[in-house]
């Protein structure tokens, strides 16, 4: 009998990071990595470890990760999607699959990602909400916010806003945009979803996005939290560039809660 051949099959997924402990595989509860390899062993028979673009921290949810794994299932690469769907729980979704060449890694092989942190800054939360943004009732300066984000655009050693460091053989990273604004909806999808009149013309979400070659462990989250000093008028633009500069974290702000957080997009080479 022949052997078939191994593939390599690339995934795009989507998930509700809320009841995870992140999405590595660990002792002390379930994992994202862990559902979608128990869900592929149930579909082909065999375990099949997976690779990710990003470990998700728990509570952190996404919109674009990608995964990478090798089988030798015959399953058409149309069919993936529906096939592995069945096989998973109901707050994680395969968006598309393909099937890509031998050497693609869906770690390794990625060269730009996409964050996103949504805070909802309103005079009262939206219950429902809640595990999805980070409420914030004080008014924030987003263009504030916005100038003093731009300190960090182009390549710095970004060690000031990285948990425990160090956690890689460099923190220093390349960031190719991050914008702050006001959105009217919750700007997952579309701009009017969940919309809501805003108080004295103030629109009540703050989304801050942004994309670089990398990001280090906890660092979208303190950017975060060290960008809403600046909303709420403690630090400036130059305080983000003193900050950068220091190289330590104690003189960086706070890291914000994961429940904000998305993986919007991975980007590769041919995308």
């Amino acid at each position: 009998m022949n052997t078939p051949p191994t593939r390599n099959i690339r995934m795009t997924v989507a998930y509700d990071g809320s009841n995870y402990v992140g999405w590595q595989s660990q002792p002390n509860g379930p994992s994202i990595q862990a559902a979608i390899e128990k869900g592929i062993e149930k579909l082909v028979g065999h375990h099949c470890p997976v690779l990710a673009a990003g470990r998700t921290d728990s509570g952190v949810h996404a919109l674009g990760q990608v995964i990478s794994f090798q089988t030798a299932s015959t399953i058409p690469v149309g069919n993936w999607p529906s096939a592995l769907q069945s096989c998973l729980p109901y707050d994680i979704v395969i968006r598309e699959a393909r099937e890509v060449p031998a050497d693609f890694h869906a770690t390794f092989s990625a060269k730009r990602k996409r964050y996103r942190y949504v805070i909802q800054n309103w005079p009262w939360p939206l219950p429902f909400l809640r595990q999805y943004v980070y409420y914030l009732r004080r008014e924030l300066d987003a263009e504030a916010m916005h100038d003093a984000a731009q300190v960090l655009v182009g390549k710095h050693d970004f060690r000031c806003f990285e948990t425990d460091w160090p956690n890689k053989a460099t923190s220093v990273r390349t960031v190719l945009e991050v914008t702050v604004r006001r959105t009217a909806g919750w700007p997952m999808f579309a701009p009017q979803a969940m919309a809501l009149p805003p108080p004295d013309g103030q629109l009540p979400f703050i989304t801050l996005e942004i994309v670089a070659d990398g990001f280090l462990y906890n660092m979208v989250r303190t950017i975060t939290g060290t960008l809403i000093n600046v909303g709420r008028g403690k630090w400036t633009r130059s305080d983000i560039q003193r900050i950068l500069e220091s190289q330590i974290r104690s003189a960086a702000g706070s890291t914000a809660p994961a429940c904000g957080l998305y993986m919007v997009q991975v980007d590769y080479e041919g995308d």
